[in-house]
């Protein structure tokens, strides 16, 4: 039985509500989560179990304003910058939709501080297509086919503008194609964790 557990710390006196899982060995995972979402959804995917299963550390992590996270003006980059120096090593980000801008202008800015980079169906690709070349971090990419937030063109110019990027897209999927195609999902997920080891 994975065991799960729920905790709360202060980051610059703001509240920030995670869930964790996983032993420490091999790279730790942070998830985050798109608007209508929080990190109780990895729970109920099974993905926090699936990671732990496989070895993984796995945070998933609230941001300000969602969840159980309250609302506070700390910037998302010091929330992820906390995470990442207190697993003492580079983390492999996951971001969904929003989570997935975050995740992306997050190894823009810090790309020392990431292992890899897993975006499903992320938005903001467009606002930083300049930058998109400079990302050199295992990159796997996962779509819906039927995507109609962040559109299939977003998936190919990653695919294209970031060296050895690898593309996923589940066919007739939506947005959250991740919900919909679970087994998916975690198989492409781990498949990709496993070659970062």
């Amino acid at each position: 039985m994975t065991e799960i557990t729920s905790k709360t710390i202060q980051i610059s006196s703001c509240d920030i509500h995670f869930l964790e899982t996983g032993s420490s060995g091999r790279h730790t995972v942070i998830l985050l989560h798109g608007m209508k979402f929080q990190a109780a959804t990895w729970e109920k995917l099974g993905t926090l179990q699936q990671l732990s299963e496989a070895g993984y550390h796995a945070v998933a992590v609230d941001m300000p304003g969602f969840g159980s996270s309250p609302p506070c003006a700390i910037h998302q980059d010091a929330v992820l910058q906390h995470f990442i120096r207190e697993n003492r090593g580079r983390a492999v980000l996951v971001g969904p939709s929003m989570g997935g801008r975050i995740a992306l202008e997050f190894t823009i800015k810090h790309p020392s501080s990431v292992a890899g980079l897993v975006l499903v169906g992320s938005v903001g690709v467009q606002e930083n297509r300049d930058s998109l070349s400079a990302i050199r971090v295992p990159t796997l990419l996962v779509w819906g086919g039927e995507d109609r937030i962040s559109p299939l063109e977003n998936c190919e110019l990653l695919h294209a503008s970031i060296p050895g990027a690898r593309k996923i897209v589940i066919e007739g999927a939506p947005h959250p194609c991740y919900l919909d195609n679970a087994d998916i999902w975690h198989s492409e997920l781990i498949r990709f964790l496993n070659t970062l080891d």
